[in-house]
């Protein structure tokens, strides 16, 4: 039996509404299959007012074991460090979110906000929030660069706005069953398992990518990254392997990506005032996919618009 404890900071319940929309495993099969104990979640949770904050009391002594603390949204500390903007259970939140980390077994940090920040921490940030362990893509979040859980591990960071339901409960299955250690985390502390491959991985425009054939919103045929500025070519996710719903994605859908398991999101392109715009210099993307070498990028994407067939029209294959 593991303890599960979820709170939520500065978020939207984007994230709650995408677990709780869990297929693989669902919510009812983390309870029932996999012996996870939902201490207290605030939409399913069935403690309301002082028993709320008793719970959290035991857990923080030890009284309760804590396993996971989960988190979702981001770590309000504002106004001048006292965290007044954002009181659960008679305190600050960041207070909780202090002591609990430091008496849980893990900690999983679900959603942007919690993992980079999110869009509560894009500048000015008035409220002054950050993320677990991250602040955007620098290790300078609340809990520090140096924290780790009771299990020895940083905050395990499930990104996403909103992440994949499965993901969630997948990490949660994982930790609950004893694999946690297992898991290989990346540079940013998300699960290699799901964020080691680009979100064009399985896209179905990846042929139209190579060929350069330009899309748009909603029509079929044509790759979205040249002039719609979608981020799937620089966005570490398993979106088009692990269908939302098992069924599409934004790009099967041909909405582009938007990059939101990366800690730059929302803003990526607001120099160029739109996050829907591919920035380019003489015709040529000035971020260049897949991390590669701009040369070696330039030289293949031009190989492959010479020798693949080119000859459609975006006419021809949205038929």
């Amino acid at each position: 039996m593991a303890n599960v404890l979820w709170l939520q900071g500065g978020a939207c319940s984007g994230n709650t509404m995408s677990f709780l929309n869990a297929e693989e495993p669902t919510v009812v099969d983390l309870v029932t299959d996999f012996g996870i104990n939902i201490l207290w979640h605030p939409s399913i949770g069935l403690e309301i007012g002082d028993r709320v904050g008793e719970l959290l009391r035991d857990c923080v002594s030890g009284k309760v074991p804590l396993d996971i603390f989960v988190f979702e949204g981001s770590v309000v500390q504002g106004p001048d460090k006292s965290g007044m903007m954002n009181v659960f259970a008679d305190r600050p939140m960041q207070d909780w979110v202090r002591e609990l980390a430091g008496a849980a077994s893990f900690v999983v940090a679900v959603g942007d906000c919690a993992a980079y920040g999110g869009i509560p921490a894009v500048a000015p940030n008035p409220t002054d929030s950050t993320g677990l362990q991250f602040h955007r893509a620098e290790r300078a979040g609340f809990l520090g660069a140096g924290f780790t859980s009771k299990a020895g591990l940083p905050v395990i960071n499930i990104p996403g706005c909103p992440a994949h339901p499965d993901w969630i409960t997948q990490i949660l299955v994982a930790v609950a069953t004893g694999r946690a250690k297992d898991l290989l985390l990346d540079a940013k502390q998300r699960p290699a398992t799901f964020f080691t491959s680009y979100t064009q991985t399985g896209c179905t425009n990846v042929n139209s990518y190579a060929q350069k054939l330009d899309g748009h919103f909603g029509q079929r045929g044509g790759c979205l990254f040249y002039t719609v500025g979608c981020r799937g070519p620089m966005t570490r996710s398993s979106c088009n392997r692990i269908l939302w719903n098992r069924v599409s994605s934004k790009t099967r859908t041909n909405h582009p990506c938007i990059g939101c398991t990366e800690p730059e999101f929302p803003h990526h392109d607001l120099a160029v005032g739109t996050v829907f715009k591919t920035p380019k210099f003489l015709g040529l993307p000035k971020e260049v996919p897949h991390g590669e070498h701009k040369l070696v990028y330039y030289f293949r994407a031009g190989m492959e618009k010479y020798f693949l067939p080119h000859n459609r029209t975006l006419k021809e294959t949205s038929k």
